[in-house]
């Protein structure tokens, strides 16, 4: 079954990634408190819930790909004096809305934990992989990704986002997976 996804243009390619530019997307996201493996699972029955109709207008919005995945355990900046530490340990994991809907008619989330997010036309360095979805698998292929950008001297800024634009019932070597790292300009 065909899904939509985000609309973008390609800047350039090389062997193993490209640059691609991506038109502004709104996502529903969520943050969940689980470790990488858990937190696709933990987060899809909240998101899931939210597009299958459990929302305000009770309005049903159409699966789209790709289910982005973000740590947050790296975002806060450190600052002095230190006199308590918050973990921020988490995933933060975002569905792309159809792009038939804006801010203004989207329906209002009814759950808390489900936050709409405009993001802004962006440059991503993309290195696309199949295969599973496990932690130790994007770990090795985000090392391998980022080894290229630095060879090539592409500067990125902020986290890695894995993307995966599968059902989970999708048999593991045939799924198509994506990291994102958004270059600096």
């Amino acid at each position: 079954m065909a899904v939509s996804e985000p609309k973008f243009r390609i800047e350039s390619k090389s062997e193993n990634y490209e640059i691609r530019l991506y038109e502004s997307t709104i996502v529903a996201e969520t943050l969940v408190e689980a470790d990488f493996d858990e937190a696709g699972n933990k987060a899809f029955r909240i998101l899931a819930d939210y597009i299958f109709g459990n929302n305000k207008s009770k309005v049903k919005i159409d699966m789209t790909a790709p289910v982005a995945q973000q740590s947050t355990s790296e975002k806060i900046a450190m600052t002095a004096p230190v006199s308590q530490m918050q973990d921020a340990r988490g995933q933060l994991v975002q569905f792309t809305m159809p792009d038939s809907f804006t801010m203004e008619t989207l329906p209002e989330p009814i759950d808390a934990r489900v936050h709409l997010r405009k993001i802004d036309p962006r440059a991503v360095a993309v290195f696309s992989y199949s295969g599973s979805w496990s932690e130790s698998r994007y770990k090795s292929k985000l090392a391998e990704f980022k080894s290229e950008l630095l060879k090539n001297n592409v500067k990125t800024t902020g986290e890695p986002i894995f993307a995966r634009f599968n059902s989970p019932f999708q048999i593991w070597f045939l799924r198509r997976n994506e990291i994102w790292l958004e270059v600096a300009r």
